[in-house]
């Protein structure tokens, strides 16, 4: 499937889709959150008129019916549990500051899912970094998958901030492209939505680091390679001389201003 178009919703739409490979759920249901929270303390009254603003928004939105969230009770709505509960301890750091640094490294920031059942309790249907069934499962990193059509988002991102006026005229374009894919593929899944809404924002930082990263690199061999000609009686880049030039004719105004006083 060709990707025509960028825009935040349908990001964070494959995001959900990549993170759900990682996860288990209880049913396919309980994939779908409404609202996401710190701790499963905060679910009460007002979280729960809350998720189903928000589920009502989302339907609504997906069948172009109106849907209002009178018409849930509080056992259809999921809540996204921000928490590190479920995932194993680790000693990777001496002194961890965070609570993630004393646990094992995670691709994405680890959540479960909660919602009540028939009986009014508040249930666990579903975890992150998880394989196979939620009691019976274990912890897991590697089984999961970013989505095809969040690769081809990337592609096309990337892509098009390379044609950039103040970029594309660059000979090594193809190696910032590369520099700025390769990040993205490491950090994609990061981009926490119980912060932003905003993942493009996240994702065009992302690439504009790994564009000036490899912009840095290239002037510093640039330069280096310069002295070597300069030092060897050649002609150095043309960059360089016209530094030189502008360099000159700023010392030539300097002089002109002193006498003049």
């Amino acid at each position: 499937m060709a990707v025509n178009y960028l825009n935040n919703k349908d990001m964070l739409a494959e995001i959900h889709k990549s993170k759900s490979t990682y996860c288990s759920f209880l049913t396919d249901e309980d994939r779908e959150y409404d609202v996401i929270l710190p701790s499963v303390d905060k679910i009460n009254i007002r979280t729960v008129a809350q998720a189903k603003r928000e589920r009502a928004k989302r339907l609504s939105k997906r069948t172009g019916e109106v849907i209002k969230p009178q018409n849930f009770d509080k056992y259809d709505v999921v809540f996204r549990i921000m928490t590190f509960d479920h995932i194993p301890n680790s000693t990777r750091k001496a002194k961890p500051k965070t609570i993630a640094d004393s646990k094992v490294k995670v691709n994405f920031p680890p959540f479960q899912h909660w919602r009540y059942n028939e009986d009014g309790d508040l249930i666990c249907v579903g975890k992150s970094h998880w394989r196979d069934g939620l009691s019976n499962g274990k912890f897991c990193v590697d089984h999961g998958k970013m989505t095809n059509k969040l690769a081809k988002m990337f592609l096309l991102l990337t892509q098009r901030y390379g044609t950039r006026g103040n970029w594309r005229g660059y000979t090594y374009n193809d190696e910032m492209q590369g520099q700025a894919l390769m990040q993205l593929s490491q950090i994609g899944l990061q981009f926490d939505e119980s912060k932003s809404d905003n993942p493009f924002a996240y994702y065009t930082a992302a690439i504009t680091n790994s564009f000036t990263r490899i912009l840095n690199v290239e002037k510093k061999n640039q330069s280096l390679r310069d002295d070597i000609l300069q030092e060897n009686g050649m002609t150095p880049s043309h960059t360089r001389q016209m530094e030189w030039e502008i360099q000159q004719r700023k010392e030539r105004e300097i002089d002109a201003k002193n006498k003049n006083f």
